[in-house]
């Protein structure tokens, strides 16, 4: 265990001393949202690419603001003067940074998925029970008052009784390319850092950053990116708290062939003793050439909610509810809400308050609707390739995974995708221990709920 320092008790007049790791992309916007919390000092920067680090801290020294910078998280978590850590790194470090951080005495802001597998992901769980530390999960949308309220109207029965729930995300992914050979990587970049917990090696895409998250090792494909938050969703509004007791997938990764291992185009189907949860990813547009995105019940990246007297739309931070004939009944919220700046707020009151009850998304909500992406993409990677008629009639039984299906073989002919040329992948139906969160009598598949780690970037066994 890393000899880290023990974070302060804080006081309510105390000022929140926050340290941002990662600070491309989504690492910004917490830099900018935290510090427009009053009551909350940024006195902290970690990144493993020099340059990206020297252009944050140099804002900072512009604006006349004290700041630390740290390549090496190890000594970024070492800074006694550091209340709280926000994780945005890549997938393959949020729960060993979070573990880190627990055992430092920091409470942690961990940006979604929480976790790069299951094992991990509760791991992280854990170490904030023990340290008795505030871990929040990055799926802002819990904490958009439009969301909230569409929450509250389903559990009222506004539309009558749940039937069952799908996460759309839709978006636009183009290829990554296909390189040679193994890329040089920049000098100003701590590679071995940046790999961490992952395997040693080369680096075979032309981006070190953004596009690991189409490779296994680092990345989780679009169900774990942006599909997590439409898949918190839909768990939310069914009311599911564990895994699924099984799981099954079909899909592919169609239209261009590069770099990339994940699927671009994906089925899902969740089944819980009293609820389903289906899922659609589509990386591809509607139809080839097109700039844009297919539309299922007026939405491409939400969650729809489809009851017995019509169906719900929870997205961009607000509610739609349409009667059975799809007519507009009224909608919940302001799409202009800052969801996130509500996220920052509810983190800091609930440091303040020390109780996770407090968190609009405690590190267990976000553990859970993470392996639910974890464990459908499990299904995937065990899967084998199966002709278009063989998956209709897999899934026949299944009127929405029948619809499901002929939309998918659609979408693809759309994009000019032969699928007889390439089959898609149907992975297997996996029945899960939800108490143990593992597979019965599979191997293969548990093998894959965890991960084996480098020496020195171990997730602790015991926490």
């Amino acid at each position: 265990m890393p000899a880290f320092a023990k974070g302060q008790i804080l006081g309510a007049n105390t000022d929140i001393r926050v340290g941002v790791v990662g600070l491309n992309g989504q690492g910004k916007a917490h830099i900018e949202g935290f510090r427009k919390l009053e009551g909350v000092r940024v006195v902290a920067l970690c990144d493993v690419d020099r340059e990206v680090l020297g252009k944050a801290a140099m804002a900072f020294q512009k604006r006349g603001e004290q700041v630390e910078a740290f390549t090496d998280v190890r000594r970024f978590l070492e800074f006694r003067d550091l209340d709280a850590v926000v994780v945005a790194t890549p997938n393959h470090w949020h729960s060993l940074i979070t573990v880190w951080a627990c055992q430092a005495g920091k409470d942690v802001y961990v940006e979604k998925p929480v976790s790069h597998n299951v094992w991990e992901g509760r791991q992280a769980v854990r170490a904030a029970r023990r340290y008795e530390r505030i871990v929040q999960t990055g799926t802002q949308a819990r904490s958009a008052t439009g969301i909230q309220e569409g929450i509250y109207a389903l559990r009222r029965g506004e539309l009558g009784a749940i039937r069952y729930a799908k996460g759309l995300c839709y978006k636009r992914r183009k290829t990554i390319g296909r390189v040679n050979g193994h890329q040089p990587v920049p000098g100003f970049i701590d590679y071995d850092l940046w790999l961490g917990p992952a395997p040693v090696a080369h680096m075979d895409r032309y981006r070190l950053h953004y596009d690991w998250h189409w490779q296994w090792p680092y990345g989780n494909g679009d169900l774990g990116n942006q599909g997590i938050h439409e898949m918190d969703l839909c768990r939310w509004a069914l009311g599911e708290s564990g895994l699924s007791t099984r799981v099954q997938s079909v899909g592919g990764r169609f239209g261009y062939e590069d770099d990339g291992q994940t699927p671009n185009t994906l089925l899902v189907e969740h089944s819980f003793p009293e609820s389903k949860l289906y899922f659609e990813v589509r990386g591809l547009p509607d139809k080839a050439g097109s700039s844009n995105m297919p539309v299922h019940r007026s939405s491409s990246i939400g969650a729809v909610i489809e009851c017995a007297d019509g169906y719900m739309v929870l997205r961009n931070n607000q509610t739609k509810l349409y009667d059975s004939k799809g007519g507009l009944i009224r909608t919940l919220g302001d799409a202009r809400e800052s969801a996130l700046a509500l996220h920052h707020k509810n983190f800091i009151e609930a440091v303040r308050s020390r109780d996770p009850g407090h968190l609009n998304a405690d590190i267990e909500e976000g553990h859970v609707s993470s392996a639910l992406c974890h464990t459908a993409n499990i299904s995937h990677r065990l899967g084998v390739e199966r002709a278009v008629a063989d998956i209709r009639d897999a899934w026949k039984s299944d009127p929405v995974l029948q619809d499901s299906v002929e939309r998918f073989a659609e979408h693809l002919k759309a994009n000019l995708v032969d699928l007889d040329a390439g089959y898609p992948v149907l992975g297997p139906a996996l029945a899960m221990d939800v108490e143990e969160e593992n597979f019965f009598r599979n191997d293969a598949a548990n093998r894959l709920l965890s991960r084996e780690y480098r020496e020195g970037f171990e997730v602790p066994r015991r926490v």
